[in-house]
Order: structure tokens, then C-alpha cells, then sequence
């Protein structure tokens, strides 16, 4: 069994501006990101989850105040994620829209639950998202990167950022992540992040003058870096199994502007008969 979790707020913000072009379509991301987990379901993909971030804040807010906001997100793109939630529900899918938490946060949680499973033979996490490179675990725990079309197991993460999946966190709070609104420690890049982390280990055994009277600052951007993978998400993975569409999907369908995906999802449950479910 291979379990698919998909980054949903990364999917809205690609196909929202990646369908800018032609006639607007106010639900335009939406059917990209139903299309985007149709094309898995009809793959053979059997147990998906999505997490989206909801409400953009977190609890981070409270940590760090530059944390990443919503402030800047384009309305009409933020207007998209609830009725996002509601089509994949529709359709189906498993949907975790995060309040108090973020959707990588879910991510995680969910990557744990699966791998714990032995009847999991992959977990995929579909997200370029660099703080999800944390939960890598082997070849069995991987992330996929959509855009590059890369798979990452544990040896892809090393190669990529120069630390293993486990020690990402510290890596992050050192080098920082604009994307989420902190900046790191000022004059350490990303070569001397990896050197001083594969030296040292986690932040916190690190010989006291590395770094000095920025530690602490080091350490609270770690824990904005280290991602809630304790969070009890799900109780199985049944909940996760994909059973088709929902009777209302073809008025969702239509909503947002592709009659054919209630078309899709339909005949794909008949087309497994013709061939094991991965």
C-alpha cells in the first residue's frame, strides 16, 4: 500500500497562478487541484489525505512576530480554500483544513501515523516545501516535488541541503526561510549551517561560542522549523481510503467550471477491477 498526502495550499497557490491566462475562472484553482488528486486516484492511488492551511496563522504567530500571514495573499486566490475543501470532501478525498496548525504540520502527522502501519509499503508527500524534508524517512518515507519531478528519500535530502532529514529543523533555524518569515542567524549560510550541523548534531549540543548571544534566537527558530508530527490527526488508515465520489460531486464538478471530473472520479472505481490499487 502506498499512502498519498498531498500539500493542498501548495496546489492552490500553483494552479492559481498558473491559470491566469484566458478567461478568469473564480474557482480556476480549485478544479487544478481536484484534477491534480483525480490524476493520482485514477493512477491507482488508493489512501490520500490533503491538509490545507485553512486560517494561513498559526500558533508560530505567537512565537515569532514575522511569522508568515495571510497579509499579501491574493483575495482571490484566499477565497478559494474553503470552497477547495468542500470539492475535495465532495469528491471523496480525506481533507484536513489547519487552524491552529499549519497543513505541513498535518503533513507530518499524517507521514507518522502511515509509516507506523506495516502494511504501508510507501509514503508519499507531495509538497516541495522544504520543512516537510524532516520527515524523510529512507526510501519509505519520500517527498515528491511536483515541479522538479524529483523523489526524495533520505539520500536525495542530503544531497540537496547537505544534512540529513532528521537535522533539517536545525539547519533551517540558521540559515532561515523567508518563505515562512524568519531570517536565521545573521553571517551563517548554507554551506556553514551543513558543516556546523553534521559537526555538532542539534543546536542544542552546540559548543557555546558557535553561537553566542544568538543560541537562543537559534533555538526558537528551530522550533518554528520543527514540525507537530505528534499531532493525532487520524486513528487509521481506513480513513484515508479513497471509496469514490460523493453523490453531490457533480454539482461540484460543474461549480467550478469542468463537468468531466464527476465523469472521471466515477469511472474510476469500476477501472479497478482491471488491476490492483496502489
Amino acid at each position: 500500500m502506498v499512502v498519498h498526502l498531498i500539500d493542498g495550499t501548495y496546489e492552490l497557490f500553483r494552479h492559481f497562478y498558473g491559470r491566469r491566462r484566458g478567461r478568469p475562472n473564480p474557482l480556476g484553482a480549485v478544479q487544478g487541484v481536484l484534477h491534480t488528486v483525480l490524476q493520482l486516484l485514477e493512477g491507482g492511488a488508493d489512501h490520500v489525505g490533503v491538509a490545507t492551511d485553512h486560517v494561513i496563522e498559526s500558533f508560530r504567530n505567537d512565537l515569532w512576530p514575522g511569522y508568515k500571514t495571510g497579509e499579501g495573499v491574493d483575495p482571490a486566490l484566499k477565497a478559494q480554500f474553503g470552497p477547495a475543501e468542500d470539492a475535495l470532501a465532495s469528491m471523496g478525498v480525506t481533507v484536513w483544513p489547519m487552524v491552529e496548525l499549519e497543513a505541513d504540520d498535518a503533513l507530518a502527522a499524517a507521514a507518522r501515523i502511515s509509516a507506523a502501519d506495516d502494511t504501508v509499503e510507501k509514503v508519499c508527500i507531495w509538497t516541495p516545501d522544504k520543512d516537510l524534508a524532516q520527515c524523510v524517512v529512507g526510501e519509505r518515507v519520500v517527498q515528491v516535488d511536483r515541479r522538479s519531478g524529483q523523489i526524495r528519500g533520505a539520500e536525495a535530502v542530503m544531497a540537496k541541503y547537505g544534512v540529513p532529514p532528521a537535522l533539517i529543523p536545525d539547519y533551517l533555524a540558521l540559515v532561515g526561510d523567508s518563505a515562512d518569515g524568519y531570517p536565521g542567524i545573521r553571517g551563517i549560510g548554507a554551506r556553514t549551517a551543513a558543516v556546523l550541523v553534521n559537526r555538532h548534531g542539534p543546536i542544542e549540543g552546540f559548543p557555546p561560542e558557535i553561537l553566542g548571544a544568538n543560541r537562543e534566537l537559534a533555538l526558537l527558530f528551530k522550533d518554528l522549523a520543527t514540525l507537530r508530527a505528534g499531532t493525532a490527526l487520524f486513528a487509521g488508515l481506513e480513513e484515508l481510503r479513497w471509496r469514490g465520489p460523493g453523490r453531490g460531486f457533480g454539482a461540484v464538478a460543474g461549480q467550478v467550471g469542468d463537468a468531466r471530473l464527476a465523469e472521471r472520479a466515477a469511472a474510476v472505481i469500476p477501472a479497478r477491477s482491471a488491476g490492483p490499487a496502489r
